[in-house]
């Protein structure tokens, strides 16, 4: 199965979405259960109480509590517009944020950060100009608190095509943004699996769009899912080892039946391009720690430069902690996924 292929079907009764890259699962994405708060959605909530010693406010939410940091001049009982930045962990407050991205295809609006700004992605200055100048009419007479950022899938789109782009969001965030009084509400609901698809996977487009019960099956999304639970061979001989826990998720890294003196950067090179890969199929956020295979000290920073240039076209942020007196690698990695275990929930 060469090639990039969008399938988009069904997950434990809900939408999902997943891409294929010559016949191997890059990414995959399944609506959290209703009564979880995906990542994207805006609300209208209420300022509950203050708690110093972590230096933000707790907030009414209409299903549940929202966790706002570093929130000041704010006074129990006022209505403000947030918008959720994470998935949270069990037991706690949803994440939330005062910045809002209406993010579409092609364009995304920016309330409170004014400006027109153009992917660092597309380097053609031509092509620069030519999203500017679009940006500009689509923008010249819009609200002054409003920006816009033209993402990389508009290189050499249709300017009509970007224009109902711009237009989509922008009238969306003029009146998401409107409704500031009131009691709790949830004004925009976080976008599905399908729409994120869409949204998310089109640059490169697709070779080919699969829609239809079943598909999972049919290519092979399922049996990919099913090796999620067990190590994952490397090129080369060696393994990765992914396993969540509720502190940390640990990474252990082996060289396989390899014991040459090259083995160790070998396996541990193979680990660290897939690891995106690897952490994204999962849905696994907060703190990563990696028991990297043995290896010299003087290779390190190879390793380090070949795991940050891995992590730089990842959606998720990710931060590179650095290494433990141990010897393991520490990173820090935004919780914007449900962990697939509780996605495959019923």
């Amino acid at each position: 199965m060469k090639g990039r292929i969008v399938i988009l079907d069904h997950l434990a009764g809900r939408p999902a979405a997943a891409l294929m890259v010559d016949g191997k699962l890059e990414d995959l994405l399944i609506d959290p259960p209703e009564d979880v708060v995906a990542p994207g959605a805006i609300y209208r909530a209420v300022v509950d109480r203050q708690v110093k010693g972590q230096g933000g406010v707790f907030l009414k939410l209409p299903n549940g509590k929202g966790f706002l940091k570093q929130a000041k001049g704010l006074a129990p009982g006022q209505a403000l517009l947030v918008q959720a930045s994470g998935f949270s962990e069990p037991g706690k407050a949803v994440p939330v944020t005062p910045k809002f991205l209406f993010k579409s295809r092609y364009a995304i609006v920016t309330p409170g950060a004014p400006g027109l700004n153009i992917s660092r992605s597309i380097r053609d200055d031509d092509e620069r100009d030519r999203l500017l100048e679009i940006a500009h009419e689509a923008m010249g007479e819009a609200d002054d608190s409003l920006g816009l950022i033209l993402r990389s899938a508009a290189e050499s789109v249709e300017e009509e095509a970007i224009l109902e782009d711009i237009a989509a969001m922008y009238e969306l965030a003029v009146g998401v943004m409107s409704e500031t009084t009131g009691e709790p509400e949830l004004l925009l609901d976080a976008p599905d699996a399908h729409t994120l698809a869409w949204r998310d996977w089109s640059d490169p487009d697709p070779d080919e769009v699969v829609s239809h019960d079943g598909a999972f099956e049919e290519l092979g999304v399922l049996d990919a899912i099913d090796a999620l639970d067990g190590p994952t061979a490397l090129s080369g001989g060696g393994s990765i080892h992914v396993e969540p826990t509720r502190a940390l998720v640990a990474v252990d890294v082996n060289t396989g039946a390899d014991t040459s003196p090259a083995a160790g950067l070998k396996a541990n090179i193979a680990a660290a391009r897939d690891l995106p890969r690897q952490l994204r199929l999962r849905g696994l956020g907060g703190q990563i720690t990696i028991d990297f295979a043995p290896m010299p000290k003087k290779d390190r920073r190879q390793l380090e430069q070949v795991l940050k240039a891995a992590f730089r076209y990842d959606a998720v942020d990710t931060t590179h902690a650095g290494w433990t007196p141990l010897g393991n690698f520490e990173l820090q990695r935004k919780r914007e996924r449900l962990p697939l275990s509780e996605s495959l929930k019923t």
